[in-house]
């Protein structure tokens, strides 16, 4: 569960949610995105950054206002 401050989802908090998010995928997925990128020719990171940002559909949140 991530806890956010409502008044304060700046570039900065996002930037942060993001980068949990891909760590997240690369202990889950990491090893077979690579596969997946290596044999279908795609960019590792741009996948990565992708999948980070469905993965982040997926967090519970809880807002203080």
């Amino acid at each position: 569960m991530i806890y956010l401050n409502f008044t304060n989802l700046d570039e900065e908090t996002q930037q942060q949610l993001m980068t949990v998010s891909k760590k997240d995928i690369e202990r889950k997925f990491g090893l077979d995105l690579k596969r997946y990128a290596k044999r279908n020719n795609v960019d590792y990171q741009s996948l990565l950054e992708t999948e980070a940002q469905r993965n982040l559909y997926t967090f519970k949140y809880v807002f203080k206002i």
